[in-house]
C-alpha cells in the first residue's frame, strides 16, 4: 500500500513537471498563470474576481527578458535592468485589489518599470497614465504595451514626484516605488472621492504599504496595510547626480 502510494505520488509529480515544461516549450503559459493565481494570490487572501481574472490573463513573461521566462510565474520579483524589478505577482494583485479600480476610472501610475502593472490595470479601468523616470525602461515598456495591443495606456518618461498635472484629477493613483514621504503633488492630483496606494518609508527596508483616501470635501485619510520592500522612488535631480 505504501509503495503504491509512493509510486502514485512520483507519477503525479513527474506529470506536473512535464506539463510545465511542455507549456514553456509551446509558449503556453496559461497553466502556469492559473497555478500562480491559486497558490500565490488566492491562497493569500486576494478575493476580487476581476483582479484574479486579469492576473490569469496578462502574460507576465512578455514583460521580462526571455532568459527569465522560466521564472516568470514564480513567487517573487525579477530584475528588469537599471536596478529595477518587476514586482512579485501577489503584490501586483494585492495593490490592484486595494486600489478598487472601476471601468470608468482614470488612473495614474508612478513607476512604469516593465509595464506589467499598467497592463493589469488597463484591463480594469478606462485609461492608465504611467510615468517612468528611467528613459530606457519607459521606451521598452511603451514598445511592449503597444506590441501587445494595449491602446488605453499613455507612457511618459519623467519625474513621478510631479505627477501628470495636464491630466489631473485622477480617480486612482498607484505608486510602485517607495518615496520616504508621500509626495504632496500626488495627493493634490487625486480626485475627491479618490484612492491612492503606495509604499512609503526608508530606502530598502522599513516600508509600509499605505492606502490614502480623499473624501468629497478634500479631507485625506491614511491607513497602513502590510510591510513591504520596494525599490526607492527617486527624483529627477537624483538621476542627474
Amino acid at each position: 500500500m505504501v509503495l503504491r502510494y509512493f509510486r502514485r505520488t512520483v507519477w503525479i509529480f513527474s506529470f506536473t513537471i512535464a506539463s510545465l515544461i511542455f507549456a514553456q516549450n509551446d509558449k503556453d503559459y496559461e497553466k502556469l498563470r492559473e497555478a500562480m493565481v491559486k497558490t500565490q494570490i488566492e491562497s493569500r487572501g486576494v478575493k476580487d474576481e476581476d483582479v484574479l481574472s486579469v492576473m490569469r490573463d496578462v502574460p507576465r513573461h512578455l514583460f521580462i527578458d526571455e532568459s527569465l521566462w522560466p521564472k516568470a510565474y514564480s513567487d517573487g520579483p525579477l530584475p528588469i535592468g537599471h536596478g529595477q524589478t518587476i514586482s512579485q505577482p501577489y503584490i501586483v494583485a494585492f495593490m490592484t485589489e486595494l486600489l478598487r479600480p472601476d471601468t470608468h476610472h482614470m488612473v495614474l501610475e508612478i513607476g512604469t518599470g516593465s509595464g506589467y502593472q499598467a497592463a493589469v490595470l488597463a484591463k480594469l479601468v478606462h485609461h492608465v497614465y504611467t510615468i517612468e523616470i528611467v528613459p530606457e525602461l519607459g521606451r521598452n515598456a511603451k514598445a511592449a504595451l503597444k506590441r501587445l495591443g494595449y491602446d488605453n495606456i499613455s507612457v511618459r518618461v519623467g519625474d513621478g514626484y510631479k505627477g501628470w498635472p495636464e491630466e489631473e484629477p485622477f480617480d486612482r493613483i498607484i505608486v510602485t516605488a517607495a518615496p520616504e514621504k508621500v509626495p504632496e503633488a500626488l495627493v493634490d492630483q487625486l480626485k475627491p472621492g479618490g484612492r491612492m496606494v503606495l509604499p512609503v518609508g526608508p530606502r530598502w527596508w522599513g516600508q509600509d504599504l499605505l492606502v490614502i483616501e480623499k473624501d468629497e470635501r478634500g479631507k485625506v485619510v491614511r491607513k497602513n496595510t502590510i510591510p513591504v520592500r520596494f525599490v526607492p522612488m527617486v527624483r529627477q535631480e537624483e538621476r542627474k547626480n
